[in-house]
């Protein structure tokens, strides 16, 4: 069978929600500590700007979603995004074909510019990140504390180069 991406829906949930469950436990992906309910979890994120990607029919390998950088007007064309893939696809390209499709989907919206912060332990996560044309903006030093420690955020960003 072969790994496709399409529009993550409720029928999902379940997988997305335990995808992320076991993302927070490295302890390497994410501040937050609990996975939210799914209706808080699909609240914050853009419509047509969700994937989950399937092998076959089924099961989820990973998702990707993004959300607005921030309410303000000025910055519509920029939104954040979040990546996990199930640690049993490590390695399949899971991770490049999600990300792949949000730029293209975002691309098409208009978005110009895509954005996250990696932790610089997530050497996986940059990697990827530096393969689909995203740049390291810089590092946010002791930006917040996980489990009691100071942990730094590596910026990256990809702007599109179809809006000028």
């Amino acid at each position: 069978m072969s790994v496709h991406p399409v529009a993550m829906t409720a029928a999902h949930a379940g997988a997305v929600l335990a995808i992320y469950a076991a993302g927070i436990a490295t302890g390497d992906a994410t501040f937050e500590t609990e996975v939210p309910d799914w209706a808080a979890f699909e609240r914050t994120k853009l419509t047509g700007h969700s994937f989950v990607a399937l092998d076959g029919d089924g099961p989820v390998l990973g998702w990707v979603a993004c959300s607005p950088a921030s309410a303000r007007r000025a910055y519509a064309g920029v939104v954040e995004h979040s990546i996990y893939v199930d640690p049993a696809a490590a390695g399949r390209g899971v991770g490049r074909l999600l990300l792949q499709k949000l730029i293209t989907s975002t691309e098409a919206a208009g978005i110009w510019t895509v954005q996250s912060g990696v932790f610089p332990e997530n050497k996986a996560s940059l990697a990827l990140h530096d393969r689909c044309g995203f740049r390291r903006v810089g590092t946010r030093e002791r930006v917040a504390r996980l489990d009691g420690v100071w942990r730094d955020v590596v910026l990256l960003e990809r702007r599109s180069p179809l809006i000028s």
